[in-house]
């Protein structure tokens, strides 16, 4: 049985764990899971992940969830190149510490910065809060500032001096603003160069390929196709958002 892959590429961690497959030759049977539709809370989806998140990996009888989890277990198993993840002490050490800090330092603020200008409008049917927005921005400055002014300052990757999974993970989820219109990147000079340098280490066309879904408008149909479901993200988004 070849190797699968639950994702749904418009969540940052699915497309960080597809770009890796993709950019490192591992086959895999990609197995769309739509998020917005709540096909992550289905039975059948239950079986492969009985916490209902994405992204999720089946490899035979083994089952696995949680990115980074699943990035290392990938990286691992096809010894991916060692720029990935350094084989060197101190410098594994460094993706280590990024990859523990960016879930509450990026991940979390950069995604409901999204969730608020596209996901919960998308529902609702109601217009962007332009206040519940700049604050969610707020929340997410802080990384920004540390990264652009004190970790791309000393190199030109987040971890190392070259690409690693600390770069991938951040790269799609500081994307996830950006592709609806919050350029997170146009203050932050040095951020923007390092964007620049990771697109083209993954490759323009992969990158292109990866974001596609987030980078498109959400089909308005989508909320009204189950409206009792678009009433209950609502009330998640808000719950999330307050």
């Amino acid at each position: 049985m070849p190797l699968e892959l639950f994702l749904d590429l418009y969540s940052p961690p699915c497309r960080a764990i597809y770009i890796f497959a993709r950019k490192n030759g591992i086959p895999f049977e990609l197995r769309p899971v739509d998020l917005g539709r709540g096909e992550h809370l289905k039975p059948e989806f239950l079986k492969v992940n009985p916490l209902r998140k994405l992204p999720a990996l089946k490899d035979g009888d083994f089952l696995l969830a949680e990115s980074v989890a699943i990035l290392l277990y990938l990286s691992h198993k096809y010894q991916a190149a060692t720029h990935w993840y350094p084989s060197e002490l101190q410098a594994r050490a460094r993706v280590d510490e990024y990859l523990a800090w960016q879930h509450t330092a990026v991940q979390l603020p950069a995604s409901n910065v999204y969730l608020c200008k596209s996901l919960l409008p998308h529902f609702s049917g109601q217009p962007v809060d332009p206040v519940q927005l700049d604050r969610l921005l707020g929340k997410l400055k802080p990384a920004l500032q540390h990264l652009d002014g004190e970790v791309l300052a000393a190199k030109p990757f987040l971890a190392t001096e070259q690409l690693s999974l600390a770069d991938l993970m951040a790269f799609t989820e500081l994307m996830q603003p950006t592709a609806v219109g919050c350029d997170i990147f146009q203050d932050w000079p040095r951020l923007a160069a390092w964007r620049a340098r990771v697109e083209a280490a993954l490759g323009p066309e992969l990158v292109q390929d990866a974001h596609r879904l987030v980078l498109q408008p959400r089909d308005p149909r989508d909320a009204q196709r189950d409206p009792k479901l678009a009433q209950e993200l609502v009330q998640r988004l808000l719950e999330r958002l307050s």
